[in-house]
């Protein structure tokens, strides 16, 4: 299907409704982690080890933050450094399994926050968010290894 103006508006909203769901949910829990700590901790689970300047661009913050922020992941236990095999020099940033139970914990209180909002919801809008979801996870998933396949090519 050719990028038409409906699908480019789809989207768009797409994306802005869960960025308000994100922050909905992140509300009614009451968590007080910046959204920069989980989105590390998830970059960091999908991607693996990487060193603080691409872990701060994937992340989507400063490197000055990024290294703030890591040092309070590493004192929570949360990510590890390790050395990087390719450059004595340097430091990889790892989650650890704290730091990925921590993640899982904080995912599994944003949906239990927001199971009453949908609880009335058929079983064919259940159906077709579950579509959609593999729908978004499949173009991220493709949408990253290009990225790196072309960051490789390099």
């Amino acid at each position: 299907m050719p990028e038409t103006p409906e699908l480019r508006q789809i989207i768009g909203d797409l994306v802005v409704a869960a960025h308000r769901l994100a922050r909905l949910a992140a509300q009614v829990t009451g968590s007080t982690e910046s959204p920069a700590t989980w989105r590390t901790l998830s970059v960091l689970q999908s991607g693996g080890p990487m060193r603080l300047g691409e872990l701060a661009t994937q992340s989507r913050v400063s490197q000055p933050t990024m290294t703030k922020l890591v040092r309070n992941l590493v004192d929570a236990e949360w990510v590890k450094r390790i050395a990087d095999a390719d450059d004595a020099r340097a430091w990889q940033i790892a989650v650890t399994e704290k730091g990925v139970d921590a993640l899982q914990t904080w995912r599994d209180e944003l949906s239990a926050a927001l199971v009453p909002m949908f609880s009335d919801l058929s079983e064919a809008e259940v159906a077709a968010m579950r579509t959609t979801v593999e729908i978004i996870g499949s173009r991220v998933d493709l949408s990253a290894a290009t990225s790196a396949a072309v960051a490789g090519s390099r």
